[in-house]
């Protein structure tokens, strides 16, 4: 991610804002990839409903990389964007990025694509409403 990407990303408005405690770290005292994939996962459910007006589910992750450990008195803001909507999932990139030294740094994470299913009340796809694709595409 270049400067100008993540100056662009931290002005947006945060899907998801937390702070890892200490039950979250692991041996190397960072923070467990499987909780920053929990919180991305969260942060994509909420974005993934929005854009579906009802219920979603993740159905795929792709190209996540992880660029810089999170520690634990970062403050971690996970930003979702959608990429792309088809007529019944929406996928979404998912970025992550640690604020430290009260906010002085801000360092890049990860980053995510991840694709959601509409469900209907069955749990079975369903179509994502016109007006959330001409409100969520470009």
């Amino acid at each position: 991610m270049s400067e100008d990407d993540l100056k662009a990303l931290i002005k947006l408005q945060p899907v998801l804002r937390v702070a890892p405690q200490p039950r979250d770290l692991n041996n190397n005292g960072h923070i467990f990839g499987g909780w920053v994939l929990s919180q991305m996962d969260i942060a994509g459910g909420i974005m993934a409903a929005r854009v579906a007006q009802g219920s979603t589910a993740t159905v795929a992750i792709e190209a996540m990389s992880f660029l810089a450990p999170i520690l634990t008195r970062d403050i971690v803001s996970v930003y979702a964007r959608v990429e792309r909507i088809g007529n019944t999932s929406v996928s979404l990139r998912i970025d992550v990025v640690a604020e430290r030294n009260r906010g002085e740094e801000h360092v890049p994470v990860t980053s995510g694509l991840f694709t959601f299913v509409a469900l209907d009340e069955d749990h079975r796809p369903r179509s994502i409403p016109d007006s959330s694709k001409s409100k969520y595409s470009d």
